[in-house]
């Protein structure tokens, strides 16, 4: 049951984005949510649900922004979700398709954390391609490739 009020909360926070509405994007969230976007997005990460909803009602005033959900899902608990994505920008004829990580409070009710990545081209002139001020660190990703038994 609560991946299924995972994926609704996830709908539901789509819906608010293509209808532009602020409230409802605000509801969506926790007051300190955190939307992280790959870097080159002027004031990434988005902090706090004011600043999210503000960035997506911007996005559909000024570029026509629809959101389509292409795929979704979530863990059986209901606490963390993963979807793919297409944000089309109407008023300026492009799209981009990306995916997304999704972590909810305890009850399922808000969005406390987005990481969104891009499909898009690697980017070589940086030595690691990642999300803008995410600490990768202190969430306990691989910060060093493995090592393989024999060759290392």
């Amino acid at each position: 049951m609560s991946a299924a009020k995972a994926e609704a909360l996830i709908r539901h926070y789509f819906d608010m984005c293509n209808a532009g509405d602020r409230q409802g994007l605000i509801d969506c969230f926790t007051p300190d949510g955190v939307h992280y976007f790959p870097p080159g997005l002027p004031g990434a990460p988005w902090r706090g649900a004011e600043a999210i909803a503000d960035g997506w009602v911007w996005c559909v005033e000024t570029m026509g922004s629809k959101w389509s959900i292409e795929k979704v899902l979530c863990s059986a608990d209901g606490r963390e979700g993963v979807i793919e994505w297409t944000h089309w920008k109407t008023a300026i004829g492009e799209a981009l398709r990306g995916d997304e990580w999704y972590i909810f409070n305890d009850d399922v009710t808000k969005i406390r954390e987005i990481r969104a990545y891009y499909a898009s081209p690697v980017n070589k002139a940086e030595p690691v391609n990642k999300l803008h001020d995410f600490d990768y660190a202190g969430r306990g990703f691989h910060m060093e490739p493995p090592a393989v038994p024999g060759r290392d």
